[in-house]
């Protein structure tokens, strides 16, 4: 009965694959494409879980289903063990397996659900299972990873704790030169540390950027290209890291350490009842905030009924509060399909400046630098 089913599906491929792509171009049917796909890949993964139960493959000579799979099917062994344990954890999760097979959720979002799952979070995780499985039907997949990672934290609160430290502790950094006088390195990082690594060597690569793209047009004189660049990417990083070196080395003895600073968000609009995350969008935990508490910045940003925010007198001065209280409040880029974080956006007009349009929070929004430029396009987009 199998290979009936089997060979109708072949045909059904067959008949599919043997189209020209470009009639299947559309933005409709290329989600039909997608979420028949997800749909394929629930079936295959179960029926790999039937036959990890089955013990079929042991006749083979195979230790494991796994190990069946990657020989028999040339799979690497990493994914044939992924597979198999994607299947066994569908067992437990029987709204995941329902919605996967609609087509409703992916194999990325089973996988987020399935690491949640352990002895601590068992009975939460089966209580609550529909309802994160609604907010991946719902939600981008980076907002729906920052979700399940809030749940986690309400379900597990000492375990969320020690896995933070847990990952704190792997912190390590490798940097020796090689036979032949280069040096090679590795560097792993916590989420607040890497943070404040990557934004520095960020922002020192972006000035060299500037300063590459304004030699190439002096020398071509127009516009120029990536391409047209003295440095590859890999070069500014490594240049800008080297610049970070000498940067230290240089730094007064007396000179003032840059301090970050915590947003205290209240009566903030959430179905989670929390919000602890870098600017960035990473969660992180409580308890990992607390070695940086003597020497942070600390503000209080108050959300009213009416979606204005009052960003409160601190311990920092800054200016530019306006922007400030657009930033907590959006937190990324407003357009739809965008999800850049708030250094990377731009303050801008719903009704533009020129049209009369007021310079306050509720005439304000995040939008990227792309979407801005589209947005201005005229005509504009339609949802612009």
């Amino acid at each position: 009965m199998g290979s009936v089913i089997l060979d109708d599906l072949a045909e059904v491929i067959d008949e599919v694959i043997g189209r020209e792509p470009a009639t299947c171009a559309d933005a409709e049917s290329v989600e039909s494409l997608l979420r028949q796909l997800t749909r394929l890949e629930a079936f295959v993964t179960t029926a790999v879980a039937a036959f990890d139960a089955s013990g079929e493959w042991a006749p083979d000579g195979a230790r494991t289903a796994a190990s069946w799979l990657a020989t028999r099917c040339h799979l690497p062994t990493g994914q044939a063990r992924r597979l198999v344990r994607r299947g066994r954890e569908l067992r437990h999760l029987p709204v995941c397996a329902e919605a996967w097979c609609d087509g409703a959720i992916s194999a990325a979002h089973v996988d987020t659900i399935a690491a949640l799952r352990r002895p601590a979070t068992e009975e939460a995780l089966a209580r609550d299972e529909a309802m994160l499985v609604g907010q991946a039907t719902r939600l981008r997949f980076e907002s729906f990873t920052r979700a399940t990672a809030y749940w986690e934290q309400f379900a597990d609160p000492d375990g969320t704790e020690a896995g933070a430290e847990e990952r704190r502790g792997r912190r390590d950094a490798y940097l020796a030169a090689s036979f032949d006088g280069m040096w090679l390195g590795k560097i792993t990082l916590d989420p607040l540390a890497g943070s404040i690594v990557s934004g520095e060597l960020e922002r020192l690569e972006e000035g060299l950027f500037a300063s590459d793209w304004a030699q190439a047009r002096d020398v071509l004189g127009r516009e120029p290209t990536t391409g047209d660049l003295a440095r590859t990417p890999g070069q500014r990083r490594a240049d800008a890291l080297v610049e970070m070196a000498t940067r230290s080395r240089t730094t007064p003895a007396d000179g003032k350490r840059p301090a970050p600073l915590f947003s205290v968000l209240v009566d903030f609009p959430t179905a989670a009842g929390r919000i602890c995350e870098l600017a960035d969008g990473s969660v992180v935990s409580p308890g990992s905030l607390v070695p940086w508490l003597d020497r942070a910045h600390l503000e209080r940003a108050v959300f009213g009924p009416d979606g204005r925010v009052e960003v409160g007198v601190t311990t920092r001065l800054f200016t530019g509060a306006t922007r400030r209280a657009i930033e907590l409040r959006d937190r990324e880029c407003t357009h739809p399909y965008c999800d850049r974080s708030p250094s990377e956006c731009e303050a801008d007009h719903i009704i533009p400046y020129s049209a009369g349009g007021p310079t306050t929070q509720a005439n304000g929004r995040l939008l990227c630098g792309f979407h801005n430029r589209l947005r201005n396009q005229r005509p504009p987009p339609p949802d612009g």
